[in-house]
């Protein structure tokens, strides 16, 4: 893939997970942070395209919607948190030997242990920005069902993605 299309793939993923993000925003009182379906768009980043583009698309796309959103507070964490939620996916997903044209068992575990990363890593900042380990407690439950709903959205649709020539016609093009 050319630089150019690399560039122009990178902007649409982070603009993906932006607006996925912002779209719809489940305020968690407890951290003063939100749930939302931005996940959904980061697995498909890290999985269909690996770990560099899951750690752009995830780190700027969710960071940006923080501070589009009011969030600023959340920006830096949320930067380090989702970037590496998004390589981690990739590197399972993409990392292992070659892809195949249908979802793998790889794909879904690159998604258990990425949300899972998700929800260790919200937890210790929650802890760190509240100063309470109560508080960021609170936002478990919120932050398993972000990542739960983000598998149900996006495994479907990239399942559906890879039985089409979409990604070849992207990366061979």
């Amino acid at each position: 893939m050319n630089k150019t299309k690399k560039l122009a793939l990178g902007g649409l993923l982070i603009a993906l997970v932006t607006v996925s993000t912002m779209a719809i925003k489940i305020p968690m009182v407890a951290t003063s942070g939100y749930i939302h379906a931005g996940d959904s768009m980061i697995y498909l980043a890290g999985v269909l395209f690996g770990p560099q583009f899951g750690l752009l698309a995830a780190g700027l796309g969710s960071s940006l919607a923080d501070l589009l959103s009011g969030y600023s507070h959340w920006a830096l964490p949320t930067l380090i948190i989702k970037g590496l939620e998004g390589y981690i996916i990739g590197k399972i997903a993409i990392g292992i030997g070659n892809r195949n044209s249908s979802l793998e068992i790889r794909d879904i575990i690159a998604v258990l242990v990425g949300g899972a990363w998700m929800v260790v890593g919200y937890l210790i900042a929650g802890a760190i920005i509240t100063k309470s380990w109560t508080a960021a407690l609170g936002s478990i439950t919120g932050n398993i069902g972000q990542a739960i709903g983000g598998a149900v959205i996006a495994l479907p649709l990239i399942y559906a993605i890879l039985k089409t020539d979409l990604i070849h016609n992207i990366k061979d093009n």
